[in-house]
């Protein structure tokens, strides 16, 4: 979509933004077009230097995440382990910014680095990486086809939040996902792919199955407690908190236009959540210049108040919409049943 087909922002300030959590009409402002949305920008050093510091951080809070949960306490130990998955949640959201190479100034380390970042929960750095850099390309279109694949053109019900929820079934399609690695016939399922790209994503779900055999040898050892409570209990407590992160992407938006206005939300949030979904809750931002680096995305958000469909001020008007939406959509299931 060319900047000539795109409204322009009014000048207003952050704190006079409306809030529309429903997709109402945007204001008259939206018929301008905007200055800044869809321009592109270079990784600066700042910028690689803020993303560094959120690695930084993710390693402290992984240690501290670790420490309790191995305490004897029950509370203690419970703590840790929603701590570490809520750690390896917010991984698989710094992998995603090494997705789009926006993270450092090189090309070099996204990579290496991203490879690191989805280990805990078992993402496969490249095969995520084409399948999400499609979704870019087919948002709003039948081809459309993210890599965690929650259909959100579907009716939205209670039984659809909790299949979604709770979808541990990925587990099963990374454990074949491996096995046709390692026997040499995999192949990707969602169109055509390079030879490079698809050796890189045989290599990495190779090498999937070394954290696996390290934990299988750490517990024969003796230590399969501390493999329970550091990897696979976070793990499991991760699905939830990683389907609930993503799901205000494009839910109850306008799921079949092709216009990033319209068919993605942005929820302004706090300094809190825009850090911990590392500027995912920016969307409308990141998909019309989703090579800019996430710390840089926020001088967007008047823009998008001013000119997209569904703009939110924070994560509880979401949630609630989609708990209305759902009751709504089950009580009507429930009578045609």
């Amino acid at each position: 979509m060319s900047t000539a087909e795109i409204p322009k922002a009014a000048e207003q300030s952050e704190d006079a933004d409306p809030v529309r959590t429903t997709g109402g009409t945007p204001p008259a402002a939206a018929r301008q077009k905007p200055v800044l949305l869809f321009s592109r920008a270079r990784v600066t050093g700042r910028d690689q230097a803020v993303f560094i510091t959120k690695l930084v951080v993710a390693a402290v809070l992984t240690g501290a995440g670790a420490f309790l949960a191995l305490q004897d306490g029950l509370l203690f130990s419970a703590a840790g382990i929603v701590l570490l998955a809520a750690v390896y949640t917010h991984m698989v959201e710094l992998q995603h910014q090494c997705l789009h190479h926006s993270a450092f100034t090189s090309p070099k380390p996204h990579r290496v680095v991203g490879v690191l970042l989805g280990l805990p929960l078992l993402v496969s750095y490249t095969h995520y990486r084409v399948r999400h850099l499609q979704h870019h390309k087919y948002l709003g279109t039948p081809q459309d086809s993210e890599f965690f694949g929650f259909d959100t053109r579907a009716p939205l019900t209670w039984g659809m939040l909790c299949r979604g929820a709770f979808d541990y079934r990925r587990l099963g399609i990374i454990a074949r996902e491996v096995y046709r690695s390692w026997r040499g016939t995999w192949e990707y399922d969602a169109g055509d792919i390079s030879d490079r790209r698809r050796r890189e994503i045989i290599a990495e779900y190779r090498w999937a199955v070394v954290p696996v055999f390290a934990a299988v040898a750490l517990a024969v050892a003796g230590y399969g407690g501390p493999v329970l409570e550091l990897w696979l209990l976070p793990l499991l407590v991760a699905a939830p908190m990683h389907f609930f992160l993503e799901l205000p992407e494009h839910i109850l938006c306008d799921t079949e236009a092709t216009d990033v206005l319209r068919n993605t939300r942005s929820i302004k949030g706090s300094w809190l959540s825009t850090w911990y979904t590392n500027g995912n809750n920016l969307h409308v931002e990141h998909h019309a210049a989703m090579t800019v680096a996430i710390n840089r995305l926020r001088e967007r958000h008047a823009e998008v108040t001013s000119m997209a469909k569904y703009v939110e001020r924070g994560y509880p008007t979401f949630y609630l919409a989609v708990l209305r939406e759902a009751a709504r959509n089950s009580r009507v299931a429930g009578r045609q049943r």
